[in-house]
């Protein structure tokens, strides 16, 4: 199946969570011919975490990026050979699979080596002017029997590190060339067997299906040479006990190893520099796990993403660049993703895009799974506040209802749970609060400020302002933000406090207010997507 992930913003919030769980339910409901995985870009906050506890959700699974990685594109119908096998089966592989190489493996399983078609070709080019010799690659006579679907009729299995003979001469001349221990092939001859068994060669191969006399079986048995019958010519069978040398003989090793989860862009140089331009995947244990090859590298599809919650580059998963994305979701604005192809992109002015998605499920006569019904309500309630946002809107409410009355629980006190066991931040540090559901923007020139927002029941999250401004400027100082700011929100109050670090003074001119030591009142703004991101932009 394709894979498609699907995932919020970065510093995640419970809308870009529960969107993320819920629209992978619905999609993979609604088009089964892909396989869709909800994804989050970073830890989950309190409030997330309350809700995934409250509704037995599962955490969507945290990644890093959206880049191809050698797991992406390798092949994993890998086959691998042993280093006892004969060669030629790597041989009948490479043909049969029309693939140029095959890692070699020991009796674990772990990599030992490869074989490659340049192996091939080297070992016969090196061999075709002179006889072939197996003193430097042994071969066993079990190996020799495998190879030609041949009998063993005499002797047993050896190892044979002598020279491989085709008996085309007379009798008489047979002693000038041919030594003990040698590999002797010849057809119904009896003379030259028994010329053979008297030179002392360690096999002797009958070709053409010719079965030697008792005479010639007996001498051998005397002289422990092994007798194979061969139902191949002579030439195919010297051609074949060539291909019976075992692969551990002939394998290169150390071959170049990745591991499953690097990046392409990491591993393509190392991958062109070997000759058979290839990689072999393995595991923890150097198990091979799949191959990459230079044609895996060359204009691999990419990987495909849906994005929920947010339409921007400096928002979305890194590599999102290099990523096709498939489908945007959105309730905010529209951003600065660019697509190759033309795509599905909503931008609706709802209050969360957990309305969107239920939305969805309701218009094809489907209904969530109860914990993702419990996660979309808890997003909606999250992002307009228990319904007293701005950015509110009557289907806001209407999914609310409905998913008040599927779940049968009261919205209000499920939301003020929500927001009153997630509003506590004592235990949280300056930083991890100023960064708390942060999202980048850009404005003119270039230039980039961050606003983040944290919920909160009363104000006392204020005795901390010194430390807050500090851990906001240095956020600013470390992204070169034009100004960071950070939103803490009272919703019983129903009001903001607003604490800057940086063109503050831009800042107070936008809200026709100012700043008393760093934090500038905003009564009755609670929306950052309708009240606070729309004017800074307006004033930079």
């Amino acid at each position: 199946m394709a894979h498609v992930y699907i995932t919020g913003h970065k510093n995640p919030d419970t809308d870009s969570i529960a969107s993320a769980i819920g629209y992978a339910e619905y999609k993979n409901l609604v088009d089964p011919d892909n396989l869709y995985a909800p994804a989050c870009l970073g830890r989950v906050n309190s409030q997330t975490q309350w809700a995934l506890d409250k509704s037995g959700a599962r955490a969507p699974k945290q990644i890093k990026h959206i880049m191809l990685r050698v797991k992406d594109v390798m092949s994993g119908e890998i086959t691998t050979a042993g280093t006892r096998d004969p060669l030629r089966n790597v041989g009948l592989v490479m043909s049969q699979k029309n693939i140029s190489q095959v890692p070699i493996v020991d009796d674990d399983g772990t990599l030992a080596g490869i074989i490659t078609e340049r192996d091939l070709a080297r070992m016969y080019i090196r061999e075709s002017r002179g006889a072939s010799s197996f003193s430097e690659t042994p071969v066993s006579v079990d190996l020799i029997v495998e190879v030609l679907e041949g009998e063993l009729v005499a002797g047993k299995g050896k190892d044979v590190f002598g020279t491989l003979w085709v008996v085309s001469m007379s009798v008489e001349s047979m002693g000038g060339t041919m030594r003990e221990g040698d590999v002797v092939i010849v057809g119904d001859r009896k003379e030259a067997q028994l010329r053979a068994l008297e030179l002392g060669v360690g096999v002797l191969v009958v070709s053409n299906g010719a079965r030697p006399e008792e005479e010639v079986l007996e001498r051998a048995r005397g002289n422990g040479t092994a007798v194979v019958l061969s139902s191949l010519d002579s030439y195919v069978t010297s051609r074949m006990i060539q291909l019976s040398v075992p692969c551990g003989e002939v394998m290169s090793e150390h071959p170049l190893t990745v591991s499953p989860d690097e990046l392409l862009t990491d591993i393509t140089d190392r991958v062109m520099e070997v000759h058979y331009r290839a990689a072999i995947a393995v595991d923890e244990d150097n198990v091979p796990l799949g191959v990459v090859t230079r044609t895996n590298l060359l204009n691999p599809d990419p990987r495909r993403v849906i994005l929920v919650d947010h339409a921007e580059v400096g928002q979305s998963v890194a590599g999102v660049e290099e990523a096709q994305v498939v489908e945007i979701l959105d309730h905010h604005h529209v951003g600065d993703i660019q697509t190759r192809t033309p795509i599905a992109a909503t931008f609706d002015p709802v209050g969360s895009t957990a309305t969107l998605i239920t939305e969805r499920f309701r218009k094809t006569g489907l209904d969530p799974e109860a914990s993702t019904a419990k996660m979309l309500l808890s997003a909606i309630l999250s992002d307009t506040v228990v319904l007293n946002s701005p950015t509110t809107t009557d289907r806001d409410h209407e999914v609310v209802e409905y998913l008040e009355e599927y779940l049968d629980l009261d919205h209000k006190e499920f939301g003020m749970a929500m927001f009153e066991a997630s509003s506590d931040v004592s235990g949280l540090s300056a930083e991890e609060i100023a960064a708390r559901d942060a999202k980048e923007y850009e404005v003119s020139g270039g230039a980039k400020m961050s606003i983040a927002q944290v919920e909160t029941v009363g104000s006392g999250l204020l005795e901390r302002k010194g430390e807050l401004l500090e851990a906001l400027e240095k956020e600013r100082e470390r992204n070169g933000y034009l100004f960071t700011a950070l939103m803490v929100t009272d919703i019983i109050e129903q009001g903001t406090e607003l604490l800057c670090a940086g063109d503050c003074a831009s800042v107070e001119r936008a809200f026709e207010a100012e700043a008393d030591g760093g934090v500038i009142d905003l009564p009755g703004v609670m929306s950052r997507k309708k009240q606070v991101a729309p004017k800074l932009l307006s004033a930079f």
